[in-house]
């Protein structure tokens, strides 16, 4: 099959773009044609995949998103694909991952009333309605129960269009046979003890994963425990903001800020914990990557994946409301804790839980869709 895939963004170290880029090698490693269709790419491109990259600009996100709508539309006119497959809410497609949580759930709980007579609200919606409003014919591949919920509540989507996939990580996260020298070698590098605690945050857009919330929790430890833990913060974002946050709180020298790096699974065994008190997260791949390593997980009940790290036994959870002095009090214990145990339970998870899988079962669906519709198209052309 000839399948189009839409992402409006592409770069090498987002959730969203990793599991696009390993769908895409899935199908075309089954012999189908892959074209993606993107705004920007940053980054290498593959040889096996065929880009295009919309000539559009505009001076708002939304503006953007329409002129990137219209220009596919034009190219599917032009050449056809056999299925189109977004990884970002637009009208259009024939199937959606969905990564990104409901927008409309977010407009009406966390945003004020005004939010929604503004342009960006309508577009957003207007993108979001085209997809799963109860006229939409998309199918829908889920890997979040609590997101599913959410858009059945605001839109009535029906359940037969919405698949749940199972998580999709790479093995090469797990905890290779030689952890504990990549865990000496990682930590010589960075200057740290073996008593120093290393607190990690991985992942882009550092509001909405609530690094602030991880930089007070650093701030609130006791004396002893402050002056030998450090915070490594990786993602594509500005740190600026949360740099003046760390200097208020008299922090600066025990933070520090990455790019976006290939190296995560060193970073994985060298560190102490990874926390995650995120706003809000559809999944939260990294929570997975970091059981599997055997590195245990702090993190906030409203991310999809919080549910492995319960489920495995490797960290804890704090539940929604958020308040902001039980997860400083939940970091000192884990800290505190013996978090050999939480690692072992990671690592035993690894060998048994089905969380590897996604980018096969996501071809499959690929296939039946195609096999579908090709059988819908010789029906229209005997009647």
């Amino acid at each position: 099959m000839n399948i189009a895939f839409c992402l409006y963004k592409y770069f090498p170290y987002g959730g969203l773009q990793r599991d696009f880029m390993r769908i895409a090698q899935e199908c075309v490693d089954r012999g189908h044609q892959v074209s993606a269709y993107c705004l920007s790419w940053r980054g290498e491109k593959p040889a096996w995949l065929d880009l295009h990259i919309a000539p559009v600009k505009g001076l708002t996100s939304p503006a953007r998103y329409r002129r990137f709508t219209r220009w596919f539309e034009n190219q599917q006119q032009a050449q056809p694909a056999d299925i189109v497959f977004g990884f970002n809410k637009m009208p259009g497609l024939d199937l959606y991952y969905c990564a990104d949580p409901c927008f409309e759930n977010k407009a009406r709980n966390l945003r004020g009333w005004w939010y929604r007579l503004t342009p960006r609200y309508c577009h957003f919606w207007r993108y979001e309605k085209a997809v799963f409003g109860q006229d939409a014919k998309t199918q829908i591949l889920m890997i979040s129960e609590v997101q599913l919920n959410l858009f059945k509540e605001f839109y009535g989507t029906q359940p037969t269009r919405m698949q749940m996939l199972p998580p999709g990580i790479s093995r090469d996260r797990r905890a290779p046979a030689n952890a504990a020298d990549v865990r000496q070698i990682f930590r010589s590098e960075f200057d740290l003890a073996e008593s120093d605690l290393l607190l990690l945050q991985i992942g882009s857009g550092f509001r909405t994963k609530g690094l602030d919330r991880s930089l007070r929790a650093l701030a609130a430890l006791p004396e002893p425990l402050k002056a030998r833990t450090q915070l490594f913060v990786i993602g594509q974002d500005d740190p600026k903001e949360f740099q003046l946050l760390a200097r208020s709180l008299g922090i600066t020298g025990q933070v520090t800020f990455f790019q976006g790096r290939d190296d995560v699974p060193r970073f994985l065994q060298g560190g102490d914990l990874l926390i995650h008190p995120a706003y809000a997260e559809n999944t939260g791949t990294v929570l997975l990557e970091a059981v599997v390593a055997g590195l245990p997980v702090l993190v906030t009940d409203v991310c999809g994946y919080a549910q492995y790290v319960a489920e495995a036994e490797a960290g804890l959870v704090q539940a929604t409301p958020f308040v902001q002095d039980d997860f400083n009090c939940l970091l000192e214990t884990m800290l505190n804790a013996d978090r050999s145990v939480w690692r072992k339970n990671g690592i035993a998870y690894s060998d048994s839980a089905d969380i590897y899988d996604m980018p096969a079962r996501v071809a499959d669906i690929i296939e039946s869709a195609g096999t579908a519709v090709s059988r819908n198209t010789a029906a229209s052309a005997v009647s």
